[in-house]
């Protein structure tokens, strides 16, 4: 079955003034999109493979289905992860958590942002949840998928690749970052949480 591009629970301009809608547009109808379709062509090449026992490009293959499935399925994450009503401190066993692993959410905040601002290059900031000891973390990945832990569940990510905040912020990543915090989700973290 085809992967497909998920439409968003809200206006492109939802966001504003923390996510412009020309940002959004861009990045959800064009980059999201590319990562789709990346996935699936990916997929269907596996399959040819499989189909004719040729497995001559299976690397190569494999590295492109990894890269735009992480891109794909971090971005349907990342969209979900905002509400044009979010910010604030989060409650419940959310703020318990980050509570427990930070001390604060002040020390989860600054741990967030100091970490999303030092992603070299283009990447993902990542509140997760270990699956093997239940403790939340924060992680970074190079593209979408390098630095990857395979035991963890994403709960909040943000994109800091340039082409999720260039056309407002420019250079100004932390800008965005601080942006960013005024629009968590923090219901869908709560849900993603207790799943």
């Amino acid at each position: 079955m085809a992967h497909e591009l998920p439409p968003l629970s809200y206006d492109y301009e939802a966001l504003e003034p923390h996510i412009d809608a020309q940002t959004m547009r861009l990045h959800h109808d064009i980059h999201h999109l590319g990562y789709v379709n990346g996935l699936n062509n990916a997929e269907k090449k596996l399959a040819e493979a499989r189909n004719n026992n040729d497995y001559g490009l299976v690397k190569h293959w494999e590295r492109e289905a990894a890269f735009h499935g992480a891109g794909h399925f971090l971005h349907t994450i990342f969209w979900e992860n905002m509400h044009p009503s979010g910010g604030g401190v989060p409650n419940g066993a959310v703020a318990d958590a980050i509570k427990s692993a930070f001390g604060s959410f002040e020390n989860f905040s600054n741990h967030f942002r100091a970490a999303g601002g030092a992603v070299e290059g283009s990447g993902w900031v990542l509140l997760v949840k270990n699956n093997t000891t239940d403790a939340l973390d924060i992680l970074t990945a190079e593209k979408h998928q390098n630095l990857t832990q395979w035991v963890v569940t994403p709960l909040l990510v943000c994109d800091v690749w340039e082409h999720a905040y260039y056309l407002k912020y420019q250079n100004k990543r932390g800008d965005y970052l601080n942006a960013f915090m005024n629009v968590i989700n923090w219901s869908d973290v709560a849900k993603r949480l207790a799943s």
